[in-house]
């Protein structure tokens, strides 16, 4: 009986390693995708849409002047298979035209005026019109700035452009100098596949059970399948971006962004709980928060 109950004790224990062993493996931090850093990042939401006509190489060029570390970007296809920059699906928000972005080849997409909308008091002015200023494709900011880190929104899912996106980050060798979100679940997974030496931000889906791991206390078998989590300060009510939040991310080796910051008491509240940077309209508040 004592022998039996030695053994069982014995096959408990040797259970118990390799439990832990596991566990300690599937929560191996993955590699960071940046640089190291000590400061908060500023980094300019489409350029700095609050400063400048979004996702414009203009804008784009005044971010990098202003000192900015990562100019962040959104990214459709045309209907001749150009990548092109753009926020919404359509063009008539930004620019003097109408109709999908889809719908337009690129060179039709040239004739347009990208900065016809831009305000800053509300519509009584529109100083960029007729400024020659124009959308962008991928490739030219690539050419116009080979040094500068960038985060790249994927904003559509059919077709796919992830093929077209990991050639263009490859032919430039901008693989260690971007991430690559997508609100598309099937967008960001198919781009992992493909461009696996490219870092990503988290999806959706991969932020929420993040927040409920946290909820329930079982982070410890949680296996980061992102290199960073952009995420919004809260959503519909409820608070996302906390001490609890970042301090856990930082423990998987996860950066946090958060977006789309551009009060400056707010600015300084999400400082103060160790974000690895700000997502924000107005680049230059930030930078006066930072004292830089």
């Amino acid at each position: 009986m004592i022998r039996r109950f030695s053994m069982l004790l014995l096959i408990v224990f040797i259970l118990l390693v390799i439990i832990s062993g596991i566990v300690i493996f599937r929560t191996k931090p993955v590699a960071s995708c940046c640089a190291a850093h000590k400061k908060t990042l500023i980094i300019a939401h489409r350029g700095g849409g609050g400063l400048w006509p979004e996702n414009t190489i203009y804008a784009f060029r005044r971010a990098v002047g202003l000192g900015v570390d990562i100019l962040e970007m959104d990214v459709y296809g045309t209907k001749d298979g150009e990548l092109v920059l753009m926020h919404d699906s359509t063009v008539e928000r930004v620019t003097n035209g109408s109709g999908p972005v889809q719908d337009f080849t690129l060179a039709e997409l040239k004739k347009l005026d990208a900065g016809y909308n831009w305000t800053d008091d509300g519509g009584q002015s529109f100083p960029f019109r007729g400024q020659g200023i124009v959308i962008p494709t991928l490739e030219e900011v690539f050419k116009a700035f080979s040094d500068v880190r960038m985060s790249i929104e994927i904003k559509q899912v059919e077709p796919s452009i992830t093929k077209t996106l990991c050639r263009l980050i490859r032919d430039y060798k901008k693989t260690g100098q971007v991430v690559v979100g997508s609100f598309y679940s099937a967008a960001i997974e198919e781009f992992r596949r493909i461009c696996p030496e490219v870092a990503t931000s988290a999806s959706k889906p991969e932020i929420q059970l993040f927040c409920g791991l946290l909820q329930n206390g079982s982070e410890l078998n949680y296996m980061p399948p992102a290199h960073v989590f952009q995420i919004p300060e809260r959503k519909g009510g409820v608070s996302i971006a906390a001490e609890n939040f970042v301090n856990t991310a930082h423990k998987y080796n996860i950066d946090v962004h958060v977006y789309t910051i551009n009060d400056v008491n707010s600015m300084r509240r999400i400082i103060e709980m160790g974000v690895d940077g700000i997502i924000t309209d107005y680049p230059d508040r930030l930078k006066a928060v930072l004292g830089q």
